[in-house]
């Protein structure tokens, strides 16, 4: 049992106090984010963004540039998200569907020049020298193409992060950020539910689909 607390905290040695407060801020108002937009609640959004800010903020401490990117681009998803979210088209706000053949091609455009773009500045500050870096590469294509099909409420975007999740858990605790792995297992969860819940809104609307 003490070898599992060692290996939990011992990253957090050398962390500051108020770095480890503010992670832990930043796994609660995501985690809290992530359930409000299982229910296709707009404050999703707003959390999200309290989350995703102080999460840039920690990224750079611990020199995870890649993860810096995808916050930065999470929140001005965010931003977009929610403006898209609030507005209304021919009468109707935006609804929950089914990804199209064109939405399927942006979002493998968005993967691929995404962990092209990680590559790109691991290479240029010379930190493409460890694993968990060519597995950031995925893990940020996944998350940014998640991240665009969740702003136009397409079901599939769940399946993304349940993925991107199972990836990360493992990779967030090597990488010494316990909180933030224990913040991937609830979102795991969280997106099941959401996934679940999604469909079963798209099979008693099929107008929707």
């Amino acid at each position: 049992m003490s070898q599992i607390f060692d290996f939990f905290l011992a990253p957090y040695q050398g962390a500051t106090l108020i770095n480890i407060i503010l992670e832990i801020i930043a796994v609660v108002f995501g985690v809290v984010g992530v359930w409000f937009g299982k229910r296709e609640n707009i404050l999703v959004y707003p959390l999200g963004i309290v989350s995703t800010v102080i999460f840039v903020y920690i990224c750079y401490v611990f020199e995870l540039y890649g993860d810096v990117i995808i916050n930065v681009y999470y929140t001005l998803m965010s931003v977009y998200g929610w403006y898209t979210w609030l507005q209304i088209k021919n009468g109707t706000p935006l609804v929950i569907s089914r990804m199209t053949k064109k939405d399927i091609g942006k979002a493998i455009i968005i993967f691929v020049s995404t962990a092209l773009l990680v590559i790109a500045i691991y290479m240029y500050e010379n930190k493409f020298d460890k694993w968990t870096d060519y597995v950031d590469t995925v893990t940020t294509g996944l998350c940014f193409a998640a991240m665009w099909l969740m702003a136009n409420k397409k079901l599939e975007h769940w399946s993304l992060w349940i993925i991107a999740n199972i990836i990360s858990i493992p990779l967030y605790f090597v990488k010494g950020l316990g909180f933030t792995g224990i913040q991937f297992i609830i979102l795991l969860i969280i997106a099941i539910q959401g996934h679940i819940a999604w469909k079963k809104h798209l099979n008693n609307n099929p107008t929707t689909v």
